[in-house]
């Protein structure tokens, strides 16, 4: 019996520790009934009330990949493959998926001259970030995109924004890596990454991880069945049309200057892409009409900032030769809702047509 019972605690904890030598939750994360017994996610994970949304958020690249619609299997031919890069407000914030910009593009059934049908897919993330854009663009590139359309806001752009979201700092090594292999002005060293403990590399330490993994597949299930990816409330909130008489924007000072913003992880997205054409769209901001909108277009941006944003955008798009375009004010302030650059499914529409036609233009200039 002293044998059975040695031999069983010698195996308990070569399970324990093996973990912490083999790192196993990459390989598990690609393991997903996605695309299989039911459909991929017409976005990425994401979500703070999984009771009501069947979504949550984790942090395993992999797992959040496999379970969308992207990883269904080989690119069909004849599809004209976008990718949709961006914050929230590409991902869809308050919008059901079918309301949502890649959506709106697809079903209005677009094809290209050489009959080839334009195919757009949803890789927004929440958190306004160039960083967690880069880092998720990293991931994408897998899936032969024959285009990407990456949407940004000055909101997105200041360095002490790159390395805040959760996860960034819960993907140290691969974010490490960009830092590092494009000399990113942003610390590797950097003490928001979450470095993993020895006791964390264990099974014990990874439980809430692998737990993650099962409760996406369970939930994939009430997402087949009811197509609901986000809990979306009657009182959504409404973006602020009085404003404070407050010139700030973070920490930085008038006038702003080029090294101000985050230019070097763009370009560092741009030749993550290996030559596939990008292009860069300056997402539409609501324009407050109420008081102090003298002072502030809305609640993120003084105009002193945007407006030197605006201009330091353009400048550096042409001195790049990037595609760019700025739809900033293309959306009436009406069809915005709890923030500044969230919209209804009105003004996604409007702006889901304007991205499709800079899509179909750039693709007949190759």
């Amino acid at each position: 019996m002293s044998r059975v019972i040695l031999k069983g605690l010698i195996l308990f904890v070569v399970l324990t520790l093996l973990p912490t030598f083999t790192n196993p939750l990459p390989m598990l994360g690609r393991v997903s009934a996605y695309n299989v017994l039911f459909p991929g996610r017409l976005r990425l994970p994401y979500g703070d009330n999984p009771q009501r949304a069947y979504n949550l958020s984790l942090f395993n690249l992999e797992a959040m990949f496999a379970s969308h619609e992207l990883s269904a299997g080989q690119k069909p031919p004849g599809e004209y493959r976008v990718l949709l890069i961006g914050d929230s407000a590409t991902w869809g914030f308050l919008l059901k998926p079918e309301e949502t910009l890649s959506a709106q593009i697809n079903a209005a059934g677009y094809n290209l001259p050489d009959n080839r049908r334009l195919r757009v897919y949803n890789l927004g993330y929440p958190v306004m970030s160039l960083a967690k854009d880069l880092l998720i663009l990293s991931y994408a590139v897998r899936y032969q995109p024959d285009m990407i359309v990456w949407l940004v806001t000055l909101e997105s752009f200041p360095y002490d924004k790159q390395l805040f979201p959760p996860l960034v700092q819960h993907n140290p090594e691969p974010m490490q890596r960009l830092i590092l292999g494009y000399k990113l002005n942003l610390n590797p060293s950097d003490p928001g990454f979450i470095q993993a403990t020895f006791f964390d590399r264990t099974l014990i330490g990874q439980r809430r991880a692998l737990a993650d993994l099962v409760r996406l597949q369970l939930y994939g299930v009430l997402w087949a069945a009811t197509g609901i990816d986000q809990d979306i409330p009657e009182n959504q909130g409404q973006h602020m049309e009085d404003l404070p008489d407050d010139l700030s924007f973070h920490n930085l000072k008038a006038p702003l200057k080029r090294e101000d913003l985050a230019f070097d992880i763009l370009r560092a997205g741009i030749s993550e892409t290996g030559g596939t054409p990008v292009i860069i769209i300056n997402e539409p901001t609501f324009i407050s009409h109420g008081t102090h909108s003298d002072v502030r277009y809305n609640y993120y941006y003084p105009r002193w900032a945007y407006d030197a944003y605006r201009r330091l955008m353009a400048e550096e798009s042409k001195r790049m030769g990037w595609n760019y375009d700025d739809f900033w004010d293309a959306i009436p302030a009406e069809e915005f809702t709890n923030t500044a650059i969230h919209m209804t499914p009105k003004g996604t529409a409007i702006f889901a047509n304007l991205i499709a036609k800079e899509i179909i233009h750039l693709s007949n200039a190759r």
